[in-house]
């Protein structure tokens, strides 16, 4: 099963809130087994809503399959035993700003001199290196200073960021990425190394073809909604009980577009013959072919466009996305058990082979829950009787 492809690798997490929550999860899919260090109260992520009988949902999503232990880095005993955990690991991967678990003693040099071949990942805003490395980013910011909401929303709207966290998503499976890379090269040659996920290079990544063009002819992209700057159409068109999301640019697909709504005359259009057309003059085209699609409802567009190839879609909400059949035949839910919230369903990872199913996650942890069987194993002495905050 892929869910075994990393079975053997210890990971140990200093991370917090998201990005790095999604790296170290990502490599617990694999099969790693992944210790969790916090503070003794949680990470900052437990306190941040929606909450189910106390628990943080954002919490529970991003950290099953981990263990938890609880520790004071500030206080000299409790940190020796974070060290200790840490140069007896494989993997460690932190999020706190660049410099603070330099000055903790828990940086990459620090745990390189007791364990060379470990490899280190450290996840921030800006990086390591550069003007900006001490300074603090969340992902709505990261959003704006990488340009993702100057191209997001409606022309003439205000900025609008992609609501769902998009950056701390991407950077954490980039750093997933470079540990699994850093893996690889070890197995090889033997050697650690240091690992830069920075939230601002993973968020201008993001945006690479964007970045390209910007490059190639000098124009920052503009904002316009759902179309796709390089190919019209290819964006949302209302319909008379919803929207359907259409991809129908290429010349035979434009051409089985305009039949199906009885418009052929549009093909021989000058304005809307050839593709670089079709993007110029984008909303005469958009205002034309909504005019026909308003007439009828949404289900019997979709069926019509779909019997002559056209690439669509209905734009769903979270409630009919659900009860697709895309959803049930990916198999991308799973309830899980958590002691204190009950059943919970969330959505399942979709690392898998071919015909697999995935293990269903174990739940998140409580904070510090596994606090003593971790350091028994690892034969870590610890005194910090009292600050169980699970008991």
């Amino acid at each position: 099963m892929l869910g075994d492809s990393l079975s053997g690798i210890r990971v140990i997490d200093f991370t917090q809130v998201a990005a790095g929550p999604v790296c170290t999860q990502t490599l617990a899919d694999l099969g790693a087994d992944v210790i969790k260090v916090e503070a003794h109260k949680g990470e900052l992520c437990r306190a941040l809503a929606p909450f189910v009988e106390g628990q943080s949902l954002g919490f529970l999503a991003l950290n099953g399959n981990k263990r938890s232990v609880a520790l004071d880095l500030k206080d000299p005993g409790e940190n020796a035993a974070a060290l200790e955990l840490a140069a007896g690991a494989d993997v460690v991967v932190e999020s706190f700003r660049p410099g603070v678990m330099q000055r903790l003693g828990l940086g990459y040099e620090d745990i390189r001199q007791r364990h060379p071949g470990v490899i280190y990942c450290s996840v921030s805003a800006y990086g390591q290196d550069g003007a900006w490395r001490h300074k603090p980013g969340v992902d709505g910011v990261l959003q704006a200073v990488a340009g993702l909401m100057s191209v997001t929303g409606l022309p003439d709207a205000p900025p609008c960021k992609v609501q769902v966290p998009v950056v701390d998503m991407v950077t954490g499976y980039f750093a997933a990425i470079g540990v699994l890379g850093a893996l690889a090269r070890r197995a090889r040659t033997g050697e650690g190394q240091w690992i830069d996920t920075s939230m601002f290079a993973s968020a201008v990544s993001l945006q690479q073809m964007s970045f390209a063009s910007y490059f190639a002819d000098g124009m920052p992209p503009a904002r316009i909604g759902s179309a796709a700057p390089y190919a019209a159409p290819n964006e949302a068109l209302r319909c008379a009980d919803g929207w359907i999301m259409i991809a129908a640019y290429h010349p035979s697909r434009w051409e089985a577009l305009c039949s199906v709504l009885e418009c052929r005359e549009l093909v021989s259009d000058a304005r809307f013959r050839e593709l670089s057309g079709r993007i110029t003059h984008r909303r005469e085209l958009v205002q034309l072919l909504e005019e026909r699609m308003t007439r009828r409802p949404r289900r019997e567009w979709l069926e019509r466009f779909e019997a002559v190839d056209i690439i669509c879609a209905p734009i769903n909400d979270y409630s009919e996305v659900i009860a697709s059949q895309a959803f049930a035949g990916a198999n991308l839910s799973e309830t899980i058990s958590h002691p204190i919230a009950g059943e919970l369903t969330f959505p399942r990872t979709p690392l898998r082979a071919v015909g697999e199913v995935p293990r269903a996650r174990r739940p998140a942890p409580l904070v510090g829950e596994h606090t003593g069987e971790v350091l028994r194993a690892a034969g870590i002495t610890c005194d910090n009787e009292g600050k169980e905050p699970w008991q």
